[in-house]
């Protein structure tokens, strides 16, 4: 056997039904405790135990204790960055589930993955920052960079670059769309994106979902800024 990662092992910790829901559940981002993650992977808490073991010991997951409860977590943004790509994968070969309620058209419109925006209004920002030459190809780091013009429209929008610049995580970073099956932006800079929209009170979070909802002071402001070619 060759030597190097060991994507089988990877694989089949995503692979399990049960520890897919999981790890699906907590793509919004949030710490949830075991009986949660139960309820959501419709298994038992004993069962939910062993599985919570495997995905940590497979560095899928952390957890905190705070009082009487644990908290799992995913271990970081690039196990969302997997999670949200195998959704991709999943949709574009046609191994999709049955659409369950209102909740699916909103979540293709505007969701949390992990820590950044997407959905189809994700995908429209990632296409107007590379259609106008915001966004370069960044091979020394391992990812996207911006361009000088994109530097200066993103700080613009009053993010400081410079802060993120001091992360180990990428400034900027593709991430396939699960529902769209395209790109939208990840790294500290979606992140950042993400946090800014909210504060300036144009996306919020719907409270237990990974929907997001875009007010229509939103909705207008991001069309100006993001503009499609």
């Amino acid at each position: 056997m060759k030597d190097g990662p060991d994507i089988a092992r990877i694989g089949s910790l995503i692979g399990d039904p049960a520890r897919a829901n999981i790890l699906s559940a907590l793509m919004s981002g949030k710490a949830l405790t075991a009986t949660e993650l139960a309820a959501e992977a419709g298994i038992t808490s004993q069962t939910a135990s062993s599985h919570l073991k495997k995905l940590m010991d497979g560095g899928l997951l952390t957890q905190a204790k705070q009082g009487r409860h644990r908290y799992f977590t995913l271990s970081g943004p690039e196990v969302g960055t997997v999670v949200e790509a195998v959704m991709g994968l999943a949709a574009g070969k046609g191994h999709l589930r049955t659409r369950t309620g209102p909740k699916d058209p909103a979540m293709r419109t505007a969701r949390v993955c992990y820590d950044h925006l997407a959905g189809d209004m994700a995908v429209r920002i990632f296409d107007s920052l590379q259609n106008r030459g915001f966004l370069t190809d960044s091979a020394d780091k391992g990812g996207l960079g911006l361009t000088e013009h994109g530097r200066r429209f993103v700080s613009g929008l009053g993010i400081d670059l410079d802060a993120l610049g001091l992360s180990r995580r990428p400034l900027c970073r593709a991430c396939l769309d699960w529902s769209e099956r395209r790109n939208h932006l990840a790294g500290s800079l979606g992140a950042a994106l993400l946090d800014r929209f909210q504060q300036q009170a144009w996306l919020r979070r719907q409270t237990g979902s990974r929907v997001v909802t875009v007010s229509p002071l939103g909705d207008a402001e991001l069309r100006k800024l993001f503009p499609a070619e």
